[in-house]
């Protein structure tokens, strides 16, 4: 059997929303062939050896943020101020909609009672792009354009900024009350983070205009 790139995403689709809106228990292989109109349960096993393994491909399928590192060398020379936002956007983008918000809910629920699960998606997702991050951030000190610093720690500090608006969005999105936006947030975040880093007057780096 040959697959089918068309047949391939409308299986990620279904099990995307049934997955969203019953849990990994709740959801079966079953109800994810017909959502998807797929004939027989069975010829979902061609695409995915296991309810495991599509669960694992449709995390995947749902982190824009893997998407904006997937050409990493073309951005390592990217000025701080395009690359950055960009990540940021695309992390904030996994809890962009009411289906995703529920899909993170899930995610996290997951993380807590399939510990092996969390750690195969840590490793295909956020931990890739934190290695990313800190070849990135190297490469900018090499430029000049920041400051010598633990750069395996102002990764994390980057996204650790943003954690807090993803929180509030995903399990309690009647706090924001000050009407905070995703993109003020990020904007705010970003020029803090910078502020940080940047070379300072005596010279600490090579020019920031390189």
């Amino acid at each position: 059997m040959i697959e089918e790139p068309g047949r391939r995403a409308a299986i990620l689709a279904a099990a995307f929303a049934e997955f969203a809106a019953k849990g990994f228990r709740g959801a079966t292989i079953k109800s994810i062939a017909q959502a998807a109109g797929v004939q027989s349960p069975a010829l979902l096993y061609w695409y995915f050896p296991s309810k495991e393994a599509l669960f694992q491909a449709v995390l995947e399928a749902h982190a824009p943020i893997l998407g904006a590192v997937a050409d990493a060398a073309a951005l390592l020379d990217e000025r701080p101020e395009i690359v950055l936002p960009r990540l940021g956007r695309a992390y904030l983008a996994m809890v962009g909609g009411e289906d995703e918000r529920r899909f993170f809910r899930l995610l996290l629920m997951e993380a807590i009672q399939r510990p092996a699960m969390a750690q195969r998606f840590l490793e295909h997702g956020p931990l890739r792009v934190l290695d990313f991050l800190t070849r990135y951030l190297t490469r900018q000190i090499a430029l000049g354009r920041l400051r010598q610093h633990d750069v395996r720690a102002s990764a994390r500090a980057f996204f650790g900024m943003l954690i807090p608006q993803v929180l509030l969005t995903v399990a309690f999105p009647e706090a924001s009350v000050d009407g905070l936006t995703n993109e003020e947030h990020l904007r705010t975040a970003v020029d803090l983070f910078l502020r940080g880093l940047l070379p300072d007057a005596r010279g600490d780096g090579a020019s920031e205009n390189r």
